[in-house]
């Protein structure tokens, strides 16, 4: 599609130039559009819920969490005598006059928020997950005169009402309150965009805009003119204009629009390729980053299906809230570098998918999502287990439900809404079903352990084998994988309908960063390794079993996807029970450099490989001179086929006892069984069963057991 000619482009900035001045845009601003950023520091001060403080005594930067003030505060993060709330306040000017419309944008506070502008209220949001707008016109000053700003945010969970949810997480201590991501002023004139849906149709190469707007306090018409180009160049591929839209006063209308994209170009976490779409109304303008992709679940073959393509998800989960707790968190959460940093190192693994979960992280971890490619599982804060101390209520879930799809929906990256973590409660099924048609990309919805609430939906599964060893019974044992179904487990509400599966948690191995076990895996390292282990051998063992259960889940097949918990949590001390001691944990032994435990990188890497394999080998000890026939399942989360070789080795220390190859091919998405016949040392001793094959890039993928040879089976 060619440019539009410069001579038109000229009449129509020209025009928007007549229409701000018309309708009182600061002159001084470029664009029909200013967003003034607010963030950097602010002054704080703790205090009750109804007065502001008469001082401000400490500092604090936004976005961050209060527990970054200084001086710092005492207790924070508990239920405290020392306040009720945090009072943040800081000045700014605006330059020219003030436009027909100026709203308050906070992107994310907890919990509860109160704004006052120039000593008024203007506003209130309970919600601690979802943006803040308010409507700041009627107080905000112009011409260069100070305005003073002063957000309340309630101290503790407990300042929201009974029923709004407040994040409970039965793993935390703390709830650090604050103001957690950004904080700017919109300041535009009316038709004003209100908000935008991009809706990808993959199939023709367009993208439907359907664009929520104000309009003046006059009847009349207006136009609106649409043009997408790619991001990473600028370049136009598409380009609309409405014109003669009628309306009333002060009405606002959803305006449908469908643009034609040249060459269109998929998004996907192998090629996250991203358009941007300027949406001019003369008076407002917005420019929205979307990807042209579509993502569902196929009811029959109950794969997830990714541009029309069946695709595998393999991936990690993040858990930010806890994070948000970590003594070595600082501002790591805020900090765009380290954020990327984290994303990439997550692709290093062979990752495409993450579950960001019990709650959301800062936007832009979602714009780094879109642009360094992962499939996000999107996991509301809502986690019960049938035992919370809260009890969030379907008529006040529905509006966080709504704010969040709207502030979310236009993200690539974001393909599955997810209402709650394991938790069985009708509530979220009522949101879920009063707000799903928001979404025009149909997206799918997850609810935890509830009732899935569409056949087009899916469920989550957790398996954790090696639970029984924490509650109290016979302890799990690698060897016991050969009576574990390829099926995981689900709870009954889960089975009124027959919905795809993804396992995303998994394993009950937890070791804090240090390599201490958690508060729920110290009785399990105990059985499996004795209570005198070294925090090597606990890392080597957690590695082993963590891979070898990855290959497990993903060679049976039997799941859309396999995602690891986790990727980012916390680590504390597990000498504690929950929630003061750490329960679980990530992989991290230097959180700035992102550096992982040498033996998780590399072996479960490998089980994560696109292409990869299973030993589906899980003897602890056999007999000398036995002999069996072993199976190796090779799987192809490519689209292309496999064509290699399969080798199987015994090896003892670092010398090969025996070998023996196969060829081996795999269609593209296919897997394929292995057979081995192969007789094992007449030595008795501690050998290891490796088979491995050269990956499409020629790099090694391998899947290994360790096994003793001994007279005895006992």
């Amino acid at each position: 599609m060619s440019k539009p000619k410069a001579s038109n482009q000229i009449t129509v900035i020209l025009l928007s130039a007549l229409l701000a001045v018309f309708l009182g845009v600061p002159t001084a601003k470029a664009g029909p559009r200013e967003v003034v950023g607010l963030n950097g520091t602010w002054e704080i001060e703790q205090g009750s819920m109804d007065f502001v403080p008469n001082r401000f005594g400490h500092k604090v930067p936004v976005p961050a969490l209060v527990d970054m003030a200084k001086p710092a505060f005492a207790e924070v993060g508990k239920k405290s005598n020392k306040r009720q709330a945090f009072w943040y306040r800081r000045t700014f000017t605006v330059k020219g006059r003030i436009p027909e419309v100026a709203i308050l944008k906070i992107h994310k506070a907890k919990y509860g928020t109160k704004v006052l502008l120039n000593g008024e209220v203007v506003g209130e949001h309970l919600p601690c997950f979802t943006p803040a707008l308010v409507d700041v016109k009627e107080f905000l000053r112009g011409s260069g005169q100070e305005n003073e700003l002063i957000i309340r945010v309630g101290a503790n969970r407990e300042s929201v009402p009974d029923g709004q949810p407040a994040g409970w997480d039965f793993e935390k201590y703390k709830y650090i309150p604050g103001i957690y991501d950004s904080v700017e002023l919109v300041l535009t004139g009316k038709p004003h965009i209100v908000n935008v849906q991009t809706a990808p149709d993959i199939s023709t190469g367009k993208v439907r805009v359907v664009t929520e707007v104000q309009w003046p306090a006059r009847t009349g018409s207006g136009s609106m003119s649409y043009e997408v180009s790619e991001a990473s160049t600028g370049k136009l591929v598409g380009a609309v204009k409405s014109s003669g839209i009628p309306f009333g006063p002060d009405q606002t209308t959803k305006l449908n629009t469908t643009i034609p994209i040249e060459n269109c170009r998929l998004w996907s976490p192998e090629d996250p390729f991203l358009y941007e779409l300027k949406i001019n109304s003369g008076a407002d303008a917005v420019r929205i980053r979307f990807g042209m992709r579509s993502f569902s679940f196929d009811p029959e073959t109950k794969r997830a299906i990714l541009n029309g393509k069946p695709y595998f998800m393999r991936g990690t989960n993040v858990c930010v809230y806890r994070f948000f707790e970590d003594q070595t968190r600082g501002d790591k959460p805020w900090r765009k570098e380290w954020v990327r940093r984290l994303h990439r190192k997550f692709k290093s693994m062979h990752w495409n998918s993450i579950r960001y979960c019990i709650g959301f992280p800062p936007e832009l971890w979602y714009e780094i999502a879109d642009e360094e490619g992962f499939l996000i599982q999107d996991e509301f804060p809502i986690w019960l287990l049938g035992k919370a101390p809260e009890n969030p209520m379907a008529e006040k879930i529905i509006p966080e439900y709504t704010e969040w799809m709207r502030e979310r929906w236009n993200h690539p990256c974001v393909v599955i809404w997810d209402g709650q973590n394991e938790s069985v409660t009708p509530e979220t099924g009522k949101a879920i079903g009063a707000v799903r048609h928001l979404d025009l990309s149909n997206r799918p919805w997850e609810n935890g352990w509830a009732e899935p609430q569409n056949p087009a939906d899916f469920v989550e599964s957790h398996p954790y084998l090696f639970i029984k060893g924490w509650q109290g019974k016979a302890s799990f044992r690698l060897k016991d994988i050969a009576n574990v179904s390829g099926v995981p487990h689900l709870r009954a509400a889960q089975k009124k309908q027959n919905v795809p599966i993804i396992i995303n948690e998994y394993a009950w191995l937890w070791l804090n960063r240090d390599g201490t076990p958690t508060c729920l895996t110290d009785k399990v390292y105990n059985s499996l390794l004795g209570a005198n282990s070294t925090t090597a051998q606990r890392r080597l063992l957690y590695a082993k079993y963590l891979a070898a259960l990855t290959e497990f889940w993903r060679a049976h097949r039997e799941c859309a996807g396999v995602l690891h918990f986790c990727g980012l949590g916390y680590s504390r001390p597990g000498d504690k029970p929950r929630p003061e001691g750490g329960a679980t944990s990530d992989h991290f032994i230097d959180l700035e450099k992102l550096t992982f435990e040498p033996n998780f990188e590399r072996l479960v890497r490998d089980a994560f490989s696109p292409v990869g394999l299973m030993l589906d080998f899980w003897d602890e000890q056999l007999a000398p001179g036995a002999e069996r026939p072993l199976k190796v399942f090779v799987i192809n989360d490519l689209y292309r086929s496999y064509m290699g070789a399969v080798d199987l080795r015994i090896v003892r220390g670092k010398r090969v006892i025996f070998k023996q190859s196969k060829p081996c091919t795999v269609a593209g998405l296919g897997r394929e069984i292995l057979t081995f016949d192969q007789k094992f040392p007449t030595e008795a001793g501690r050998y290891r069963l490796v088979a491995r094959l050269l990956a499409a890039d020629g790099t090694p993928v391998q899947s290994l057991r360790d096994f003793k040879i001994a007279a005895s089976s006992k």
